[in-house]
This record gives structure tokens, sequence and C-alpha cells, in this order.
């Protein structure tokens, strides 16, 4: 019988804390299912929404190799999730370990036999910082900043 794997995440503008998730969570199953959040629980479970598209972050994780398939997650109701895939193992970044959210999903997927795994998570990147420094590139930031340089002339 085989062990099904189900790691989610946004998976907005991949990195390699990204991959490093996906890769150790395959080494733990033997099919990987990635969730791929939708843009609207991205938004309502962070507040702000992904910068890449949905159907775009399903395409980039469904082409990774050790994936066996991407699915997108539209509930943040991870019971809901796991009674539609049926999953054995769910792996997390540890970042929700030992919290309260963490707690609760422990509780919730041990009535069903489902074992919680967490992942160390990469602290040297993440999509948060990425975006922080998109913000800075972006034309108004740039322009703002070009004013400031050129009033200090």
């Amino acid at each position: 019988m085989s062990t099904i794997g189900y790691a989610a995440g946004a998976f907005d503008l991949f990195h390699v804390g990204h991959l490093n998730i996906l890769k150790q969570a395959r080494s733990g199953c033997d099919v990987l299912v990635a969730g791929v959040v939708s843009d609207d629980v991205c938004e309502l479970t962070k507040g702000v929404r992904p910068v890449i598209p949905l159907a775009e972050r399903l395409e980039i994780v469904g082409h990774i190799d050790f994936v066996d398939r991407a699915v997108a997650e539209t509930t943040p109701d991870r019971m809901r999730v796991w009674s539609e895939i049926g999953f054995d193992v769910f792996f997390k970044g540890d970042d929700w370990k030992g919290t309260a959210k963490g707690r609760k999903l422990e509780r919730e997927f041990a009535e069903v036999g489902v074992e919680v795994v967490y992942f160390p998570y990469t602290l040297h990147t993440s999509s948060t910082a990425l975006r922080q420094a998109l913000a800075l590139l972006s034309p108004t930031a740039q322009l703002s900043g070009e004013t400031a340089a050129t009033a200090a002339r």
C-alpha cells in the first residue's frame, strides 16, 4: 500500500525554501500531492494576494519531478482537503510547530490517522522577503528614489 503525502503552500515567487519542503516531503512518502493555495485562500489566510497567478503556480509546481500531482487548494479547511484527497501524511514547515494552529492541525489529523511531519523552515529566503524586495524595485519606489537623489544634489 502506498503512502500518500500532502504538502501545501502558496508557492508564490517560487524559491529554494519551497523546493526544499517539496523535496523533503517526497522522501517521506510514495506519492506526493502538492496543494497550491488559491489566490482567494491566500488573501484570506495571509492577507495578501499572490504575485504569480494560481494557474502559473500550479504549472510550476506540477512540473517538479518529485511532485506526483499538483492540485489547487481552494479552502482553508484542511480536513475538507483531506476528505477530497485522502493523504496519510501532511507536511508543513516547522514555523507552525508548537503554535496554536499547528496543535489544532495535529489534533484534527490524529483523529483520522494522518501524521503531521514538520520540516525546517528556510530562514534565509521567503516569498514575503522577495515581495518586499520587488516593492522596492517598483517604478514608484524607483521614481521616489530618483527624486530623493536629485533633491540631494
